[in-house]
């Protein structure tokens, strides 16, 4: 399936006959980067798949009114940021035993059989993940997914001066928690 632009992907929507057409599209053409964005703050495949379909869902119901103020995919992974967290909230609050988000994501990404890393790897997902949420999420799109800055502001609505602050705070967490361990 080929790549339409932004434009050509609402025009389409906007016609009631290409409607389906054009939201499979939009699935197809942003499916596996909203995944993989998702799955850096939720951990686990399954709850990832989860919030991925929850995210769709909502731009599903809202994309009639989407003002073309943003770029789609800013509004899409601003949707997928704040399902993922919302997830996290509710995973949080069913708990019966009182884990932090480190304690509960760190022995999620134990028990993925997704997860193909190696010791290195599994100890900066487990650093990453000791992370603050804001600055957790910051540190993903920078780090993994190289975003601009300029396009994190928009989609987490926050400055760029605090985002290269939570991003210089994640790097330094992550340095001393390297330093603390023995390899």
């Amino acid at each position: 399936m080929s790549e339409y632009s932004d434009g050509q992907l609402l025009e389409m929507f906007g016609r009631e006959s290409d409607k389906y057409r054009a939201f499979s599209c939009i699935v197809e053409q942003y499916r596996s980067r909203l995944y993989w964005h998702i799955r850096k703050i939720v951990v686990v495949h399954e709850d990832a798949d989860d919030v991925l379909q929850n995210t769709f869902e909502k731009a599903w119901k809202g994309l009639s009114d989407f003002r073309r103020e943003a770029q789609l995919f800013t509004w899409l992974y601003r949707i997928a940021t704040n399902e993922a967290i919302s997830f996290l909230q509710q995973k949080r609050n069913r708990s019966s035993i009182p884990l932090d988000d480190a304690q509960m994501l760190s022995a999620s990404l134990q028990n993925d059989s997704y997860f193909t890393g190696d010791q290195i790897q599994m100890h900066l997902q487990k650093a990453i993940l000791s992370l603050p949420e804001k600055q957790r999420i910051v540190f993903n799109m920078k780090y993994f997914d190289e975003m601009p800055y300029q396009k994190m502001s928009a989609i987490l609505d926050t400055s760029v001066g605090a985002l290269k602050a939570s991003y210089h705070h994640a790097v330094m967490k992550i340095k001393a928690y390297f330093e603390s361990i023995s390899i």
